[in-house]
């Protein structure tokens, strides 16, 4: 065969897989649209039934008032019998922590049971964040603890005069660049810091004594950054029995009168719209890459 009219065959049937494409692509957000609008009397209906909520706290720990919004709205809504707190996180920033504290504690308030189940990381940050639980449940191996406070910079000042570069700050106060990459701390500088960190430490050790029902002098032993596995904290105190969902349902049951069978469901912080264009975004995605990886056999195949 001609090799042109190989190449000009080829040529027609790319642009018949682009076309191909878009209306696929048109096709997954119609489906999507259609299956919202089709499901949402049903999803509706469901919402009424009784049900516990399952935050999962995973990755970094931020400020993110979606999810205290979300806490607060579950709080209200009489369907919703109490909280699971599923953890895996290594901690994050001390007002995330403190943020996600204070929600948990207002849903703890409205009456309802919160039992926290800590993975396989539950440190820092990750670890304030269970202290308002009735019941906090770790796995033999997990990493919890890290109670304490850290407040991080650089000193780059020899390599810039090495390199012949001189930086200028000129500031409101003595203390005001401090800490800065580009001269090291001075003494004043690094005991106005110290005491930042001490107060935030304090903090944190007073929210653990209140959630732990310790005393701040039983805490602050344990509370020197270092992290235990599960076993070693339920020794010290630290979290109230080994387990994981299982053993949080039974004793919600058992302490919070919710039956086992009651249906679980995750808490999105994301509203309606967020969730329903992911999920098409999702839809698309596949359709995007399946047609891609068909045109890329073609390519594989034909030889000029």
């Amino acid at each position: 065969m001609n090799p042109s009219l190989d190449h000009d065959l080829l040529l027609d049937r790319r642009r018949l897989k682009r076309r191909l494409l878009a209306w696929r692509v048109a096709a997954v957000v119609l489906a999507g649209v259609a299956g919202f609008v089709a499901l949402r009397p049903q999803l509706e209906a469901l919402s009424g039934q009784d049900h516990l909520v399952r935050l999962k706290v995973e990755g970094t720990i931020t400020d993110d008032p979606r999810v205290a919004q979300a806490l607060d709205a579950a709080a209200r809504d009489v369907a919703v019998k109490g909280l699971i707190l599923s953890i895996d996180s290594p901690g994050g920033t001390v007002s995330g922590g403190e943020a996600l504290h204070a929600a948990v504690a207002r849903f703890r308030d409205s009456g309802k049971p919160v039992a926290a189940v800590m993975r396989g990381t539950a440190a820092s940050a990750a670890y304030m964040a269970a202290m308002p639980a009735g019941r906090v449940f770790a796995r033999e191996s997990t990493v919890t603890g890290s109670i304490g406070v850290l407040l991080q910079s650089f000193d780059a000042s020899e390599l810039l005069s090495r390199l012949g570069v001189r930086p200028e700050a000129l500031t409101s106060g003595a203390l005001k660049a401090q800490p800065s990459p580009f001269q090291p701390l001075t003494p004043e500088g690094r005991a106005a810091l110290q005491g930042v960190v001490a107060d935030l430490h304090a903090q944190f050790v007073a929210m653990v004594a209140a959630g732990r029902r310790m005393s701040v002098e039983q805490v602050q032993p344990l509370a020197d950054g270092r992290v235990y596995t599960g076993r070693q904290a339920l020794a010290l105190g630290l979290v109230d029995a080994i387990g994981a969902e299982p053993e949080a349902r039974a004793w919600m049951e058992f302490q919070g009168k919710v039956p086992v069978a009651t249906p679980v469901r995750d808490l999105d912080p994301r509203d309606a719209s967020e969730r329903f264009f992911g999920f098409a975004l999702r839809g698309l995605g596949r359709s995007v890459v399946s047609e891609w990886l068909a045109i890329d056999g073609i390519r594989a195949v034909w030889q000029p």
